[in-house]
Formats: C-alpha cells, sequence, structure tokens
C-alpha cells in the first residue's frame, strides 16, 4: 500500500521544493496568464536564495508530500513577522498548498492542511488565515470546506498582472 508521507523540508531538500513548486504553479495557472509573466514569477519565487533564506527562517515552516520516493506536493507555513502580510502574533499563516495535478482529489491537500493544524495547535495560534486567488475556485472552495470564511480582499502581483486574493481566516480559538 502507498502510504503518503508528509515531511518537513531541510535545506538538503531545495531543489525538490523549486522542482514542486515550479512545476504546480506552473499546472495551477499557466493557463490563465502570460508566458513572460508566469516566468518571471517562476524564477523569483523558486530562487535558489530566496527558498535558501525562507528555509533558513525560524517563522517559516515547508513540509513536503512525497508517496513511493516521489514529492506530489508542499505546504508553506508563516508564523510572526514572516507572515506576507501583517497579522496578529498568535496568528498562522497558510502561505502555499500546492499538489501535483494528477493527484487532485486524492486527499493529499487535506494531509498537508491536517498539518497546518498541528503547527497551529504547536504554537497556539488563535486563527489560521491564507489569500487565495478570487478565480481559483477549487482551492476556494477547499478552504470554505474547512471552515474558512472570506475576511478581506488584496492584490498579488504576477508579473505586471494585478489579481484579486480572497483574504481567508479561520478561528481556532477566542
Amino acid at each position: 500500500m502507498n502510504i503518503l508521507k508528509i515531511t518537513k523540508a531541510t535545506i538538503n531538500d531545495i531543489i525538490k521544493l523549486q522542482d514542486i513548486g515550479r512545476q504546480t504553479f506552473s499546472e495551477t495557472f499557466a493557463e490563465v496568464n502570460s508566458e513572460e509573466n508566469m516566468t518571471k514569477y517562476l524564477e523569483e519565487s523558486f530562487a535558489t536564495e530566496k527558498l535558501t533564506s525562507e528555509l533558513k527562517n525560524e517563522a517559516s515552516y515547508f513540509y513536503l508530500a512525497e508517496l513511493d520516493e516521489k514529492i506530489i506536493g508542499y505546504l508553506k507555513l508563516n508564523t510572526g513577522d514572516a507572515q506576507t502580510e501583517k497579522q496578529e502574533k498568535n496568528a498562522l499563516e497558510i502561505e502555499r498548498i500546492y499538489v501535483a495535478k494528477e493527484f487532485h482529489g486524492k486527499k493529499v491537500a487535506q494531509e498537508l492542511y491536517a498539518q497546518a493544524l498541528l503547527i497551529a495547535e504547536e504554537i497556539n495560534a488563535s486563527f489560521i488565515w491564507l489569500g487565495v486567488w478570487e478565480k481559483n475556485f477549487r482551492a476556494v472552495s477547499f478552504y470554505t470546506k474547512n471552515g474558512f470564511e472570506q475576511f478581506d480582499t488584496h492584490i498579488f502581483r504576477l508579473g505586471d498582472d494585478e489579481q484579486t486574493d480572497l483574504m481567508m481566516k479561520k478561528i481556532l480559538k477566542s
């Protein structure tokens, strides 16, 4: 039986992270964005220096989803000052949950989300929040199903294109 493993990524996993990051972002957004904007985003977001610095940041966590020794998805979480937008100190941001297209609908994202909940509990977060592109209906539906509610919007820049992200959060404790 194939067992899905969720493991914390380290600096030694940088190539795996770059590969799965570029693959899943492309699968999700390439057909609705210009090639130029996609290339620029992928080069900047998954540059070795940037990922190295993010992996070394103690306020960020990366987890890899692995099946049969193949990386099929990943999760990036941020706390404190690593959050992409200023939120309360006791908040946990899910910056990314990405799963390879061939594994959509196979509960991989749900397992990565379960890992986020464990970290939220560990750090005693009062809520989890995230930004999700308004036109990524699959993701919006996933988060809604998991109890997230929209509380704001913000602009996400992909190259020269400004896109609207829904800001969503789930209260864990008051």
